[in-house]
Parts: structure tokens; C-alpha cells; sequence
């Protein structure tokens, strides 16, 4: 990429009026600032933030004029870093944050800067109680990201995957024009496989979204009331035989739709808990409802008691106002950039199969076990979330929109996290040998959710893991829209003619702890130019 022709394109997008920063400049800082250390170093030649979507059109046309790599990012983060631009132009939509709600129609139009938090306040400052939009169970999520990954929210197995709430998207193609589809498209036209490949296969595929009307839900709740609550549970005999049984019944439960408990199983060495637990439940209904449906379901009369004392019925809008940002504190904070840690993740997709769920927990229970002996004294944490799905989202088909994994009934991620950077090599390790035994659990021994990636998984095996039988047709739909493969990234959908063979090769790479360093190291490249002297300058001037 020539530096000459970055800054004739700048030149002529700054004489547009369009928001553009370069580095050492506070907007482009602020921008580039991540939560994970591991993309500490990313220094994109510039950051583009229009506020309109003609300033989106005239962005593309002149990145591909001059054949400048480009990387979108929407309203929040992608665990993998895919919305973080290392090189080329970062284009950033958080300008592009207008929300308009139209109750009668039960309709929300929502730009593709926006997060859930936008979102919600709409819901929550007009006092629409008993009304939900399906989205992200953390205020900071990325309202775009969400939906075009497939989407999982806290109603998800009463109302269905985000993805499935979506009538509309309007979002600039790859020759710059403005495209608007619809669920009333024919779904054999150009446009309706488009609007079918949006509903799962992610961002950065076929263009920039810049707009989606999502469709508003009313919760079954009497007076807009659900319940909602939060435990974190550390049994003091540890995760003995009656824990593990515990754990293993609550799993393979056939949860009513209506009933939504999400678990993530801890261990933190900064934190002299022990090896726990933690709940958070959503149920659209009473409290007495509720606590008769624990009590039939969960035999441990210590837990069932917990959940029942540590869940409150309130006002819906109360809910999103409040408790979900106390329910996701750590997420929340893991969110912003005065976050100092690393982290890695990846993810797997479950039945309530009690077979694999004894595996699976099973595994997990020996590797905290194996973290705690191997890395005390450590500032390290290893967790793994079980998000609660089926239900609705099972009802549809695999192949009626662009998700695929709609047997799931647990959307489950690894996170490992670190606060010392030599530790990385032993974080990797210990998470991909995590990955080998976990794996061979998932949906067809391979299945990963694209709204959980995992940016080590091997080259060319993301499509199977993500999109499993679709990905042949999402590659039809990208040679329709983007025959030139403008939007191009390492995990995204392929061109037919450069998909390579589709061999059954590990989904997970052998030897994870080899990518060590590999991201910085890469960016760190940057600071060998005559660039780096001048933005310290600058970053000093500004006290960044």
C-alpha cells in the first residue's frame, strides 16, 4: 500500500469535510485505544468517522480507487480483534449513533455505530415497559456486530436470535453504493440472499452497514415485569462429586423458553475465592412462577434457595437501566480501554446432550484444577462462560438464515486472561490444549460462533467452524456483492474461485503457543519507522 496514495486519499476525504485523524491526534488515540493489550501496538494510518452515510459511499469509493485496505468497526469489539485495524484505514461508525423508536410499529431504526446502551435508553427514558429489543446482554456491545454475527440476548430463547428480529439493513457495497434490503425481498434474488447471508455470517463481509430496523417485542411478563438476578456460588467443600452432579443435571434441563440462566465457571488466581460459579438469570414473568420453576428443576436445595433469594422482580426498563450493567460488571469494565490486561478466547457449541455435558464438564473441572497448581501466585484467570440459548432460536432451520448452529443449546466461551505479558506463551499453551479436548464436544467436532472467534483458529478451517453448511452459499452471495473481494479479511466469507479445499483439517491450530508475540511483534514493526519519533511527540503533547 503506497503511503503516497493514503495521503492523496486523505487529502481529498478532508477537503469532503470528513472526520478524518491521523496519528498522534487525540480523536485517532482515543479511537485506536483497545481493552486488550494483545493489539496494544495497532497504528492504522488513519481513522475515518463519518457521520453520514454519503460520507460512508464517497469513503469506499475512494479506499478502492486508490486500493487501500480497509477495516470496519462498529460500535463495540470483536474478541479477536478483526474490528482493530493494524495497517490501512480504520473505519470507525460511532458517529453513525442515531436511534429512533417507533412503539405503534413496534419498530426500532438504529444506526450501525450504536451499542446496546443506545438502544435501551430509548426503551427505558419513554417508559415502554414490557417491551424488549433483542439484544446484547452488555450495555457496550455493538449493535451491528451482534445482529450480523447471529446475535445472542438475554430473551433470545423466548424471542429468537437477534439475527432473527432484523426487517431491514441498508449498508454501502463495495462499489459504493447504498443498498437497502428486506425480509419481504424475494428470497431468491440477489437482494434477499443478501439480506438471508446478514443474518449470521458476520461483519466485513459484503459491505458497510451503516442502518437496521429490528423489530420490538413484547415480554410476557404481567405489567412489564421480569425477574432477574445474579449469584456467584463457591461451595466450600469445592467441586466435589455433588457439585459436579449439581452442575450436570442444571445443564441438560429442559429449561422453559421463558427461563434464560447463563453460568460462568471461575478461576481467578487474583482473587482468594477458590474455583466457583456465577449465574445470571432472565426470566420473562413472576416471582412466584420462577421460584416454582427452580424448585422443580435444581435438586440442590443450598443453590435453589440462592437463586430464588438473589433474583427480583422489576420493571423491564428498570432491568435494562440497571441490572444488566451490574450483572456484566466485569464484561463491562473489560469494555473500556483503562482495561490493562491480555486475554484469549475461543468457543465452542453445545446440545444438553448429558454425555457430552459430563465430558464437558468434566474437562473443564480438571483444567481449573491444573490452572490453579500450575500458575499460583499468578495474575492470571481462566473462565468459561455458558450462554443459554435453544429454545426459540432452535425453531428455524439451519439453513433458513446465514447462522448455522441452531442446535445449540450453549453457546460456550473460553476466556484466559493475564496481566504480564510473559506470560503469554503459557496462556496459549494452556488454552489450546484446553481447545484439543473440548472440541471434538462441539457441534459437529468443529463448531465455533462467530460472535465468540477465535483468531488462532487454522487457515482456512473459519468457514466450516463458523458457518458450517452455509458456507458454500454465503460464497455465492460474496461473489454477487463483492466479485472483487474488497472486503477482505482473515476470517471472513471467501470468493468460490479462492476457496481452497475443504479437507477435513483441524479446526484448532497443534501448536497454539507458536503465535506468541506474533501480534505485537508484527505491529511493533511501526516503531522502526521515521513515524515513531513524531507521534510520541505528539502522544506527549497530549498527555496520552
Amino acid at each position: 500500500m503506497s503511503s503516497k496514495l493514503m495521503n492523496k486519499a486523505v487529502k481529498l476525504l478532508k477537503a469532503g469535510g470528513i472526520p478524518v485523524y491521523e496519528r498522534g491526534e487525540e480523536e485517532y488515540e482515543r479511537s485506536v485505544a483497545t481493552p486488550n493489550l494483545l493489539f496494544r501496538f495497532s497504528r492504522p494510518e488513519c481513522v475515518i468517522q463519518p457521520e453520514t452515510f454519503l460520507q460512508v459511499q464517497n469513503i469506499i469509493k475512494q479506499a478502492r480507487s486508490y486500493k487501500l485496505e480497509i477495516t470496519i468497526k462498529g460500535g463495540g469489539h470483536s474478541y479477536a480483534g478483526h474490528s482493530t485495524a493494524f495497517r490501512g484505514i480504520s473505519l470507525d461508525l460511532r458517529k453513525l449513533n442515531t436511534v429512533k423508536l417507533d412503539i405503534k410499529s413496534r419498530v426500532v431504526n438504529v444506526d450501525a455505530g450504536c451499542q446496546w446502551g443506545h438502544v435501551y435508553k430509548t426503551l427505558v427514558n419513554e417508559q415502554h415497559d414490557g417491551y424488549i429489543v433483542n439484544g446484547g446482554r452488555c450495555p457496550f456491545v455493538g449493535v451491528s456486530g451482534f445482529i450480523l454475527g447471529g446475535g445472542l440476548g438475554p430473551f433470545t430463547r423466548s424471542i429468537g436470535m437477534g439475527s432473527d428480529t432484523l426487517k431491514e439493513a441498508t449498508l454501502v457495497t463495495a462499489d459504493g453504493n447504498l443498498v437497502t434490503v428486506k425480509d419481504s425481498d424475494d428470497p431468491k434474488s440477489n437482494k434477499g440472499r443478501l439480506f438471508w447471508a446478514l443474518r449470521g455470517a458476520g461483519g466485513g463481509n459484503f459491505g458497510v452497514m451503516v442502518n437496521m430496523k429490528l423489530k420490538v417485542h413484547k415480554l410476557r411478563g404481567k405489567d412489564g415485569i421480569v425477574v432477574a438476578g445474579r449469584y456467584q456460588w463457591f461451595p466450600n467443600s469445592g467441586m466435589t462429586d455433588d457439585f459436579m452432579a449439581t452442575m450436570n443435571n442444571f445443564y441438560t434441563t429442559e429449561w422453559p423458553k421463558l427461563m434464560t440462566i447463563d453460568s460462568t465457571w471461575i478461576c481467578d488466581l487474583r482473587r482468594p475465592l477458590g474455583d466457583g460459579v456465577r449465574f445470571l438469570i432472565y426470566y420473562d414473568g413472576s416471582k412466584p412462577d420462577f421460584d416454582k420453576i427452580i424448585d422443580d428443576h435444581i435438586q440442590n436445595s443450598d443453590l435453589s434457595q440462592q437463586l430464588k433469594r438473589r433474583s427480583l422482580p422489576e420493571k423491564s426498563t428498570r432491568f435494562l437501566h440497571e441490572t444488566l450493567v451490574s450483572q456484566w460488571s466485569e464484561e463491562t469494565t473489560r469494555a473500556f480501554p483503562s482495561n490493562r490486561t491480555f486475554s484469549i478466547y475461543s468457543s465452542f457449541v453445545f446440545r444438553n446432550d448429558r454425555a457430552v455435558v459430563e465430558k464437558a464438564t468434566s474437562i473443564i473441572r480438571d483444567e481449573m484444577k491444573s490452572f490453579r497448581y500450575r500458575f499460583t501466585g499468578e495474575q492470571v484467570e481462566f473462565l468459561v462462560t455458558w450462554i443459554h440459548s435453544g429454545g426459540k432460536a432452535r425453531e428455524k432451520k439451519p439453513s433458513d438464515t446465514a447462522f448455522f448452529w441452531r442446535e445449540a443449546v450453549y453457546h460456550t466461551y473460553i476466556t484466559v486472561e493475564w496481566e504480564d505479558k510473559w506470560m503469554e506463551w503459557e496462556m496459549r499453551r494452556f488454552l489450546g490444549n484446553v481447545k484439543k479436548k473440548l472440541r471434538p464436544l462441539s457441534l459437529n467436532g468443529e463448531a465455533v460462533f462467530i460472535n465468540f472467534p477465535d483468531g488462532a483458529i487454522c487457515t482456512n478451517a473459519h468457514e466450516r467452524a463458523y458457518f458450517g453448511d452455509n458456507r458454500e452459499e454465503l460464497r455465492r452471495v460474496k461473489e454477487i456483492w463483492d466479485k472483487d473481494n474488497f472486503f477482505k479479511w482473515s476470517q471472513g466469507v471467501q470468493l468460490p474461485r479462492s476457496a481452497e479445499d475443504d479437507g477435513r483439517s483441524a479446526v484448532d491450530r497443534p501448536n497454539e503457543e507458536e503465535l506468541t508475540d506474533t501480534i505485537a511483534g508484527e505491529h511493533w514493526k511501526y516503531f522502526k519507522t521515521k513515524n515513531f519519533k513524531k507521534d510520541l511527540d505528539k502522544l506527549a503533547a497530549l498527555g496520552l
